[in-house]
């Protein structure tokens, strides 16, 4: 009895440290380039422009299969867009903490893996600003999340809703040291600005705005 639990404990902590031994945990941080794509107020489509950004966080690879891996995270990013109206010029920039959800092909290349990922993802709007510059005047004023804009707000400040949701996708290396590079792109899938109640009265609101861009990631996985 004694020697099958023995037996039995040594398999157990064999398999707990393979499948701790398997799993890669990794740092990253890089570049992203955003706009906020969709319609106005009045349903035209906007033109806005992108502006750099940063983020950075941690996943982890779980093995699920042969050269298959799921890949949760948890990244800090900032977004956002800008536009340009006669001399004014409107910088709006949006900071999320975002889990990503994603699978993951790594498969051998030379001395290193090539890597393709995709999934889901789910951002929390944590603060955000939007700046106004023109005829040498400097104005920011912060976001304030909410989901719906009622008749009691105030015109202004602008309002985005908390949550986001969507699509990742990404391509990479990852030398046999550990250091990988990786292009990613977002695509948001929900539209981040709230439901206006409060001009309700004397025009439809027909704007949807959703985040979209694209990145680069430099990381090391250990």
């Amino acid at each position: 009895m004694k020697t099958k639990l023995l037996t039995l404990s040594a398999i157990f902590i064999l398999v707990t440290f393979t499948v701790q031994a398997q799993i890669g945990f990794g740092i990253l941080g890089g570049l992203n380039f955003q706009n906020l794509n969709g319609k106005d107020f009045v349903g035209d489509k906007l033109e806005y422009d992108m502006i750099p950004g940063f983020h950075g966080g941690v996943n982890v690879q779980i093995p699920v299969a042969q050269e298959f891996y799921f890949q949760p995270g948890v990244l800090f990013s900032t977004k956002g867009a800008k536009y340009v109206a006669n001399s004014l010029t409107t910088t709006i920039r949006l900071s999320y903490v975002e889990v990503p959800l994603n699978l993951v092909y790594k498969g051998k290349l030379g001395n290193g893996f090539v890597i393709l990922g995709f999934g889901p993802y789910l951002g929390f709007g944590i603060g955000g600003k939007v700046i106004s510059e023109g005829g040498g005047t400097k104005i920011e004023t912060d976001i304030i999340f909410q989901n719906t804009v009622e008749s009691g707000d105030a015109l202004y400040p602008p309002y985005f809703k908390r949550f986001d949701a969507g699509a990742n996708i990404f391509a990479g290396y990852e030398l046999a040291g550990g250091i990988f590079l990786q292009l990613n792109a977002q695509l948001g899938m929900l539209k981040i600005n709230p439901e206006d109640n409060l001009t309700e009265p004397f025009y439809s609101d027909k704007s949807s705005v959703k985040n979209t861009g694209f990145g680069l990631s430099v990381g090391y996985r250990f």
